[in-house]
């Protein structure tokens, strides 16, 4: 029998005193007998503002049954029956279903289930209609500032001034600021507009919708107009696309807004804004200028540079070309393609800057020939003949191949060599360069003996792998 309880669904009528409304209270109980020690307990189910407290009335323990000390055994409950506890009358109405199979194998007849009585108190409760009182709300400035201080409604408006004389549309921003309902309009700066530039139209304030209507001794010349004699000020709801609103008098459309806000009113006031409204005439795109010709000082970079403004600056340059290619040079040898007999003999060395793609001729010294040996041509872009002078093209290292000729101002000279650094370059690159340019300088290389070393390790891995299907395999 341990853990088994019989439970007994039982009521008593308590007496209420000095009260006009009610003469007793029905309270509701079970009251639970342990078969293990014959020991029972009284406990109330909780009754939602009862005004009392409720619980367990009488602790667990062996219950006297009258004067004489004998406790109360199993055998002395039953459905329909008074039992008395501690003083108190309790009316046995019904059981659970555990408890009437336990009595019936026992022998026990149980009486017929009763019904629970109500408390007459609590039904005539029940049968009232209840008063809701509303409680206005409160502005609580602490709860508002936490929950939206940074939350900013930000709507895209025109001023139409067109009215008035050199009126036009005049683009504005209007912020509404949920922590504090306030309200400033920033004027959005415009190219070339004509007007004084502000950083604000208004600065950060509750805005009025009526704004004139003041008593009239109100002193407005000096004083501002506080919530006494503000009526009603914009609210968020005021603020739809669309809407026209009056600030301070002026007139302003609103023709659309940013992400945040279109979701702040779907969520939170069940609005769902328009789409952008087209308040603005499109613009024809404007031809640009044609750029002026070059006035032969510099380079056609810096005529150009000498049309934006009249504080002359250098033509921005290519910082991350000249940081990757920072003292890196091709270098190419080359003769002159003759038309008078003392220039058969001369020989030049051509010197590619990859840095800022510029070139550098110097004439190679040879005994008796006549000529100083030294610089031919200064560091420059070189442009290619028969090209706009104000927009040249300039040659670049996919037009120094071996037998090319190259035209500098009149004077042609054909390609005879380069050094072992042009191949490797033109190997890095090969989208800047024709296959057949790439294996015309290999053969070069080759026949000058750069490749010696490279074709001799090419040559004794095909020795050792000789047979091998897995060419990263090694023999032994």
């Amino acid at each position: 029998m341990t853990k088994k309880c019989l439970t007994f669904h039982a009521f008593f009528k308590q007496s209420v005193v000095e009260s006009p409304n009610e003469h007793y209270r029905v309270r509701h109980v079970n009251i639970l007998y342990f078969l293990e020690d014959d020991t029972i307990t009284v406990m109330e189910p909780p009754v939602k503002n009862a005004g009392f407290p409720q619980g367990r009335l009488v602790r667990r323990d062996k219950i006297p049954r009258d004067t004489s000390g004998v406790t109360y055994h199993w055998k002395d409950f039953n459905v329909g029956i008074d039992i008395m506890i501690y003083g108190i009358t309790y009316h046995i109405s019904s059981c659970d279903e555990y408890t009437k199979e336990f009595l019936l194998s026992q022998g026990v007849e149980l009486n017929d289930m009763e019904d629970m009585p109500q408390d007459p108190y609590t039904q005539s409760r029940m049968n009232l209609n209840p008063h809701v009182r509303k409680t206005p709300p409160v502005d609580d400035k602490l709860r508002r500032f936490l929950e939206f201080d940074g939350k900013v409604l930000r709507f895209y408006a025109v001023w139409d001034d067109r009215d008035s004389e050199h009126g036009e549309l005049r683009p504005y921003i209007i912020h509404y600021y949920l922590a504090d309902d306030c309200v400033d309009v920033k004027e959005v700066k415009t190219v070339n507009s004509g007007h004084d530039s502000f950083p604000k139209l208004l600065n950060k304030m509750k805005l009025p919708k009526d704004w004139k209507n003041v008593p009239d001794d109100y002193p407005s010349i000096f004083m501002e107009k506080g919530d006494p004699e503000v009526t009603e000020y914009y609210q968020p709801k005021d603020f739809v696309i669309g809407n026209t609103i009056f600030i301070l008098g002026r007139r302003f459309l609103l023709y659309n807004c940013d992400d945040f806000t279109r979701r702040y009113f779907k969520h939170c006031l069940n609005i769902e804004q328009p789409g952008e409204m087209k308040v603005f005439e499109e613009k024809k795109p404007s031809i640009p200028p044609p750029l002026p010709p070059h006035i032969a000082f510099g380079t056609p970079e810096d005529t150009v540079q000498s049309c934006y403004t009249f504080m002359l600056k250098p033509p921005k340059k290519d910082v991350l070309r000249y940081i990757t290619n920072a003292g890196k040079k091709l270098r190419y040898t080359a003769s002159m393609d003759w038309v008078h007999p003392e220039d058969e003999h001369r020989r030049f060395m051509i010197e590619y800057f990859l840095a800022d793609g510029q070139t550098l001729i110097q004439e190679v010294k040879i005994p008796n020939s006549g000529f100083i040996a030294g610089r031919f041509l200064k560091p420059m872009l070189l442009p290619k003949p028969q090209t706009n002078p104000d927009n040249p093209e300039f040659y670049t290292p996919s037009d120094f191949l071996i037998g090319s000729i190259i035209d500098v101002f009149g004077h042609r000279f054909k390609i005879t060599g380069a050094d072992l650094k042009v191949y490797r370059y033109m190997e890095a690159n090969p989208e800047k360069f024709t296959e057949e340019a790439i294996e015309n300088m290999r053969k070069y290389m080759v026949y000058e003996g750069l490749l010696t070393e490279e074709i001799k390790n090419i040559a004794n891995f095909d020795i050792r792998h000789d047979g091998c299907e897995n060419q990263d395999c090694e023999k032994q």
